[in-house]
């Protein structure tokens, strides 16, 4: 690590201008939240493997900034070269630079992997001590980075109609009339799953996420794709083209932006104006680029006229959270098949943890006496979440993981973010809370689940923290709302009864899902975020519910089902707003060992008993008689 900053120091200071500090950020040209073993930049220079962080390398310092979900992590993985900086507890970057830099100081940045919210933020807060951010003509860490991982040629692929469930077309012409109300006569698309989604294609450029690097530019009259063509099938690259869409190579798009900017992109493909039935003449009185601030990189922006450039949330962001009718049949399809793949390995689990380690099991409570096991039986976080992974690849339409596996004993689990490997993770433990946080992409939706178990005796704070989770897991997920409500004014329901005992939990309350795309997916969510206020939730929308608690070196709770947004059938209709209500559809048990009936209320406890009923109903065509009967006993009727 020494060496990585000694090299970065080295060439920070043969930059013109000499660099006073370099920021290495998480994200890719696409400022995605999942990257490609090439583009983990931020984790070659310090070691932290968590998907948010942003790294400073000063003359003589180097800092971290990380959020609440990897404040362990990050305290366990950086060296102590380098300082952890907490974001909302200790100054921000912007602050911290400003306060601790010289005056006129040159802080570098590659400008292909900042967005242009960041920069202009980070720009207007430097300006006060005359500091500069410096756009660098490569990116540093590239340079010193020996064996940087090359670049995959993996092939991109339709995305069929059937599980899509709006043609390009249709899309498109979406698309195009919100440019033309917004005065727009073209759009720069670099979102992955934005472009994917769009044009109805897939890939598997990134891990856990089936998209293809790409940018797209659609205008009023034609649109493009900038990819490696070497991806591109003759049988994709034909369905592209029916739908009007050109095919470019990748680095092509920063030149045709600039000729975006000069109206000159539309003349170079010699494209009949008006073929696409939204402006009719080139004479049109749309003369704004529509760009998004917060996933358009810098690099991009500088291409373009700053005056002529909407800069607004892509009107794709929406368009793609708002599911059509096909891919929330699809999405509740696929949570089934998922559901019972929880189950299968929870029952397989129970067996396990009984036969090898002597537990009382998922059902009953008992002390276990720790006994000696033979190196060869052993269960790690590992091969479980591996086996759990087994279980769902023999479900219809899987085709691979959605991030990886959280599969986490005892301490591990208060580790929001954990990601065990192999040669460190823990063996299982019958006497510790065991916490797995896991989901899968398939052909027909994306799936994201978090259930929390003990196999042995779990304490009496366990139980109280479990309940008090559940309570708050079920009082979200029973909200009836206005329509207009955000997410910002929902989370709190989850956290209510946490803070009745003076508990709480560092993250949101619950994001998007998307279909057959990112398991994250914006541009709503639940959460104390400020940005959680931006955009209301809407019918046909998918949230998580996950409310958590963490006890840092003890144990983590964490329950997690994904909803789906629809209209509430209430008696009234105060103010003709409409009022809308959550449908789960995850389908997975809660442990009842570990669950204080005493605090539940009545309703709680009907709530529960109805969620274990439908799972008992939703589940029985997918397992067999064994695996039925043990979801029959952890789904009996409960009472206080």
């Amino acid at each position: 690590m020494a060496d990585i900053l000694a090299s970065l120091r080295s060439l920070m200071a043969s930059q013109s201008p000499p660099l006073d500090a370099l920021l290495v950020l998480s994200e890719d040209y696409h400022q995605s939240e999942y990257v490609s073993a090439r583009d983990k930049r931020r984790e070659f220079v310090s070691g932290f493997t968590g998907s948010a962080g942003l790294a400073l390398i000063t003359k003589n310092e180097a800092r971290l900034w990380t959020d609440g979900r990897y404040f362990l992590q990050a305290t366990q993985q950086l060296s102590d070269q380098w300082k952890l900086m907490r974001i909302g507890e200790d100054p921000p970057l912007d602050v911290w630079i400003s306060d601790n830099l010289q005056k006129e100081a040159a802080i570098g940045i590659d400008p292909w992997c900042v967005s242009v919210d960041t920069a202009q933020r980070w720009e207007r807060a430097f300006a006060k001590k005359n500091q500069k951010l410096v756009q660098t003509s490569t990116n540093l860490v590239d340079e010193i980075w020996k064996n940087r991982p090359p670049a995959e040629i993996n092939p991109a692929v339709d995305h069929p109609l059937e599980f899509a469930g709006r043609s390009v077309a249709e899309k498109l012409k979406a698309l195009r009339e919100k440019l033309s109300s917004e005065k727009a006569r073209g759009i720069i698309i670099t979102a992955l799953d934005e472009v994917a989604w769009l044009y109805n294609i897939r890939g598997s450029d990134v891990s856990y996420s089936p998209v293809v690097h790409a940018f797209a530019i659609v205008t009023l009259n034609s649109a493009f794709l900038y990819v490696d063509k070497r991806k591109v099938s003759s049988k994709v690259s034909s369905s592209l083209q029916a739908n009007g869409i050109e095919v470019r190579e990748y680095g092509a798009v920063s030149s045709d932006a600039a000729m975006l900017a000069s109206n000159q992109l539309d003349q170079a493909t010699g494209v009949n104006f008006g073929q696409n039935g939204v402006c009719q003449n080139d004479t049109c009185d749309n003369d704004l680029i529509w760009v998004d601030p917060a996933s358009c990189c810098y690099a991009l922006f500088s291409k373009l006229d700053a005056n002529k450039v909407l800069l607004q949330q892509s009107p794709l962001a929406l368009a793609k959270a708002l599911k059509n009718p096909v891919e929330l049949d699809g999405l509740k399809n696929a949570h089934i098949r998922d559901g019972a793949a929880v189950v299968q390995y929870l029952v397989w689990l129970d067996k396990q943890m009984q036969e090898i380690y002597g537990a009382s099991g998922y059902f009953l409570e008992g002390e276990v006496t720790s006994k000696k096991i033979p190196e060869t039986m052993k269960l790690t976080e590992v091969s479980v979440s591996d086996k759990l992974e087994g279980f769902r690849a023999s479900k219809e339409h899987f085709r691979g993981l959605s991030f990886p596996t959280i599969s986490s004993v005892g301490p591990n689990a208060a580790i929001i973010h954990y990601s065990p490997q192999a040669k460190t993770c823990a063996e299982l433990d019958p006497n510790s809370i065991y916490l797995f946080d896991s989901g899968a992409q398939y052909l027909d939706g994306t799936t994201d689940i978090t259930r929390t178990v003990h196999f042995g005796k779990p304490s009496a704070l366990e139980k109280a923290c479990y309940t008090s989770v559940l309570k708050g897991h079920i009082a979200l997920g029973n909200a009836r709302f206005p329509n207009g409500t955000n997410g910002y004014s929902l989370d709190i329901l989850a956290r209510i009864p946490l803070w009745r005992y003076g508990l709480d939990y560092r993250h949101g309350t619950g994001h998007g899902i998307g279909s057959y795309l990112n398991v994250h997916e914006g541009p709503h969510q639940i959460s104390f975020r400020p940005q959680a206020r931006n955009v209301p939730l809407q019918v046909s929308m998918t949230v998580t519910d996950e409310p958590g608690y963490y006890e840092d070196g003890n144990f983590g709770i964490r329950l997690e089902n994904v909803l789906v947004i629809k209209e509430a059938d209430t008696e009234f209709n105060f103010g003709d707003k409409g009022y809308l209500s959550f449908e789960h559809i995850t389908w997975a048990p809660y442990q009842i060992k570990l669950i204080d009936l005493s605090i539940l209320t009545p309703e709680e406890i009907q709530w529960l008993n109805r969620y274990h009923s439908k799972c008992r109903e939703i589940l029985a065509p997918y397992l067999d008689k064994n695996e039925m009967e043990w979801l029959k006993k952890a789904t009996e009727p409960v009472s206080a």
